[in-house]
């Protein structure tokens, strides 16, 4: 595209080139000609009544007087013949043998004035003119030609980043990154493709929660199906009702092993373990971890989920990202530790902020405190790197918003109210399996 681009910007510049500076070379040349005669004339003008007052007051003519219209510098240097009413005649100037542009005046008296000038150098002065419109014209190609590269860059930079963003989008990615390109129509674009990814992520969510909830509602009673027959197949006398327990009991045991398949393909095909996430449920597991140390150092933890969002994570890894920052707090902070959720703008995400009321973070830290092996402490500085990459997976962020106090920031792609699995998959709904009815 960007060549095709850049061929297209040329050609225009090219033209435009060509239908102005050609006839703006021709039109310049013809005007330096005609300026140059008409330059002529007017001084042979002058020269004349000059000879006209001589003869009229009775001056004799003499080649002096000529000599200050040679001209030169400005005025072309002039050859010049005036001859007098009884035919002598005076000369001053240059001998031109080349072609002359002439100019020939008759006065009132007789006399006869004529200059010519040296039509060499008049086409001399036309080829400039001639020779500077090309050069305006071969600057104006060029700087065509550069702005032509640039916005061939300017156009096809965010639609290569629209490709990858639907390409992030198919291998799972939960959310593209599109940064606006000032261009309206493809920012039009990239917005529809990320409200596509916000529907698929919220379907894909609603899609895993209910393979999750059906394998289980599924595996229970089918555990339980499967005690039964297996009690019938060891209190029974009776050979023929062993050899039936013991071919149910296999097929449910084959039953068990599909649902397990089939909840492992719903989450490969999803593109990955990310899912929604309730973060009330997660706060709740990181109390009962946390609460009894930080009692112990006589500190308090809160949790407050404001937000009240589901967000689109890996539950295991966002546990493992809120309790090394909850390490952090309770081994280098102070006072009190909140986790507090916010919503972003739109509801299109959510900010975890992890603080306390310690001393914060040192100015020449700050910079590398998620560089690997960089610590404040005696700490291997692997946690917080760890931490960050974990969260960037499942399309987040993780910074150090602010230095002092401490403030650690999640932040998480939310999934849509309208596409809550809560809203879009109530809970609560049992799968049952009925009474297998006895053979005659």
């Amino acid at each position: 595209m960007r060549r095709r681009a850049v061929q297209m910007i040329v050609v225009a510049v090219t033209v435009a080139v060509l239908l102005l500076g050609v006839p703006m070379a021709v039109l310049g040349a013809l005007f330096v000609w005609d300026s140059e005669q008409a330059s002529l004339n007017q001084r042979v003008s002058q020269l004349g009544r000059s000879v006209e007052r001589r003869l009229v007051s009775g001056e004799e003519l003499d080649q002096d007087m000529l000599e200050p219209w040679v001209g030169g510098v400005n005025n072309l240097e002039a050859s010049i013949l005036v001859q007098s009413p009884a035919g002598e005649q005076f000369r001053a100037g240059p001998v031109f043998t080349d072609p002359v542009v002439r100019s020939l005046q008759i006065t009132p008296s007789g006399a006869t004035v004529r200059m010519d000038v040296d039509a060499g150098e008049i086409t001399w002065r036309s080829a400039q003119v001639v020779l500077l419109v090309i050069f305006g014209a071969a600057v104006a190609l060029g700087v065509g030609i550069l702005l032509a590269r640039h916005q061939a860059r300017r156009l096809s930079a965010p639609l290569i980043y629209l490709a990858a963003s639907a390409e992030q989008i198919g291998s799972g990615q939960v959310r593209p990154r599109i940064k606006p390109s000032g261009i309206e129509e493809i920012d039009l674009v990239a917005a529809e493709l990320v409200r596509t990814a916000d529907r698929m992520a919220g379907r894909l969510a609603a899609e895993r929660q209910f393979a999750a909830d059906a394998s289980h509602q599924l595996r229970t009673p089918l555990t339980a199906l499967s005690m039964r027959l297996e009690e019938i197949l060891a209190l029974s006398d009776s050979e023929e009702v062993r050899e039936e327990a013991r071919v149910s009991l296999e097929q449910v045991e084959r039953l068990t092993g599909v649902v397990d398949d089939l909840l492992k393909t719903s989450r490969s095909a999803g593109g990955g373990t990310t899912e929604a996430v309730h973060l009330d449920e997660v706060f709740a597991q990181q109390q009962e971890e946390w609460g009894r140390p930080f009692r112990r150092a006589k500190r308090q933890l809160v949790f407050d989920d404001a937000a009240h969002l589901a967000v689109l994570a890996t539950p295991g890894a966002l546990a493992q990202v809120l309790a090394t920052l909850l390490e952090n707090a309770l081994k280098y902070g102070a006072g009190t530790t909140r986790v507090v959720t916010r919503e972003a703008s739109a509801g299109q995400g959510v900010f975890i902020d992890v603080s306390d009321e310690g001393p914060g973070v040192d100015d020449d830290l700050a910079p590398d405190i998620f560089t690997k092996h960089v610590s404040g402490g005696s700490g291997t500085g692997l946690g917080l790197a760890l931490a960050k990459d974990l969260v960037a997976a499942d399309g987040g962020r993780l910074e150090l918003s602010q230095r002092r106090p401490p403030v650690f920031t999640v932040f998480l792609n939310a999934v849509p109210r309208s596409l809550d699995p809560d809203v879009v998959l109530p809970q609560g709904a049992l799968i049952s399996v009925g009474r297998r009815r006895r053979r005659r």
